[in-house]
């Protein structure tokens, strides 16, 4: 790859440049994340935690003594700044190297690429602890598309941007409860994802400018917040909130003592939209989503289920839209190979006539990328979905699942969304309900601390409305990547 440099021309010498650099930083990291680090004496430290996606929330305090340290990377999670070491620095960063091929993208419709493409991701982060009660944190992005015909996607590029940069000053009210104060840009997540993430699957991550309060109280953890969401543009430093755009609200959450294992979390949120687009047509849009969520784990069995109403104000009608979802499971601990069994079941609500001014269609507003799998073609607006899945640990760093998801439309008076809820096929040239399925195949295999390498195969059957509103072929999709986290 480097030798593009010495043949590239003169306006692409820069860019061959950078991306010898990147290539050369990730083959060189990711090869020393195989390595494992040799033990100075006979009795190992404690393992370190995994690293988290939302990378504020890692905690490095602990490397204060000495004997926990068991990472070559640990010089660089905690830099001391004193004497006690209640200031330090953390450094850290992330390598994705993602391959994707579709045959028949969007169903057949628009560009199509049969050699697929190369989507790259890199991320460097640094924490800074000013003793216990401030701290500042800042996290840099790139994000790179490589032979895509049609070009990138909007999350797909983004050369080189400041993708958080906030800071946290905290009162401790006594030993467990604190409140929390964060100015700045900041990812968010909360609960299962499905309304608000820092958009993980897609190349380039979702942020928000603004004010959040954390508070601590009680076996609460309540969380209120004012932003704009960022825009993603695929230049450099060009990223600023979206004037557009405001979202805001309180999200709260507290165990459920009346049933084991159990947990509860209350939410409000709003979101104003200039220009928002669906199926009857585009207009201001200000939507209020009041939701609640049930959640947890006993005895091998998991549950996870969600309920959310949404009103407000649409052009000159108004919105009332809904959704229901549940996630259940049972995992057998004592049967080879561990296996789950799972069933996921969603409905959102669908818009009933498109020539009344009144919306119906449900807005995922801020959701996990890869919502319902990992060809993300389909979003949670006006679907249903029943989606069966088995999971299987074939050793202990190697997961296998395998699903089959069925969609429906919930309302033949509306069409189908993208998970940015951006319209994909307009409704109103079929009455048939049924979409179509689709078969997954996923592993995932955790070589060590640092390194995930994970592939998946997907086909996507195309039902009655999709060949009523052609193209309707058949998908196939398969990726496979490569994190390496430090």
């Amino acid at each position: 790859m480097c030798n593009d440099v010495l043949n590239a021309s003169s306006g692409d010498a820069v860019w061959s440049g950078k991306r010898c650099i990147l290539w050369l930083l990730t083959t060189g990291l990711m090869a020393g994340g195989i390595c494992r680090a040799r033990a100075d004496d006979a009795t190992p430290p404690p393992s370190p935690p995994p690293f988290r996606i939302i990378r504020y929330d890692e905690s490095y305090g602990y490397l204060r003594d000495p004997a926990r340290r068991s990472d070559p990377l640990d010089a660089l999670k905690f830099i001391p700044l004193n004497t006690n070491g209640d200031s330090y620095l953390t450094l850290g960063g992330e390598i994705r190297e993602r391959y994707e091929v579709f045959s028949n993208y969007n169903w057949g419709k628009g560009p199509q690429t049969d050699d697929g493409y190369l989507l790259q991701r890199y991320m460097v982060h640094a924490d800074l602890h000013l003793g216990p009660n401030v701290r500042f944190f800042t996290q840099f992005k790139s994000g790179l598309e490589d032979g895509r015909n049609g070009g990138p996607r909007p999350p797909d590029k983004d050369e080189f941007d400041l993708h958080q940069a906030f800071l946290d000053v905290t009162a401790h009210l006594d030993s467990e409860d604190a409140l929390t104060l964060r100015l700045g840009r900041q990812e968010l997540s909360y609960g299962s994802q499905r309304l608000i993430s820092p958009r993980e699957g897609p190349n380039v991550r979702q942020s928000f400018d603004g004010a959040r309060a954390i508070v601590y109280r009680n076996e609460w953890r309540i969380d209120g917040f004012l932003t704009r969401p960022v825009e993603t543009n695929p230049g450099i430093f060009d990223d600023h909130p979206d004037p557009a755009k405001l979202f805001w609200g309180v999200y709260a959450v507290h165990p459920l003592p009346i049933v084991p294992g159990g947990n509860i979390d209350f939410y409000y949120l709003g979101l104003i939209r200039k220009s928002a687009t669906f199926n009857q047509g585009t207009a201001r849009e200000e939507r209020h989503s009041i939701g609640t969520r049930f959640w947890g784990a006993k005895e091998g069995w998991d549950y996870n289920s969600e309920f959310i109403y949404q009103f407000g104000s649409f052009g000159s009608g108004d919105i009332s839209a809904w959704t229901a979802g549940s996630d259940t499971g049972y995992t057998f601990a004592s049967v080879p190979l561990t296996p789950r069994i799972g069933l996921k079941a969603d409905i959102a609500s669908g818009d009933g006539n498109p020539q009344n001014p009144n919306l119906g269609t449900f807005n995922g507003l801020f959701p996990r990328g890869a919502y319902f799998s990992e060809t993300d073609l389909i979003g949670p607006a006006n679907i249903i979905d029943l989606h069966p899945s088995l999971g299987l640990l074939l050793t202990k760093h190697v997961q296998f699942t395998a699903d089959w998801d069925f969609f429906w439309r919930e309302s033949t008076g509306d069409g189908i969304y993208g998970v940015a809820v951006n319209p994909v096929r307009s409704g109103q040239r079929s009455n048939a309900s049924y979409i179509g399925s689709q078969v997954q195949a996923k592993i995932d295999w955790q070589l060590n601390r640092h390194l995930v390498f994970a592939a998946a195969y997907a086909h996507f059957f195309a039902g009655e409305f999709l060949k009523e509103t052609p193209p309707g072929k058949d998908v196939d999709y398969f990726s496979a990547w490569a994190t390496y986290r430090f």
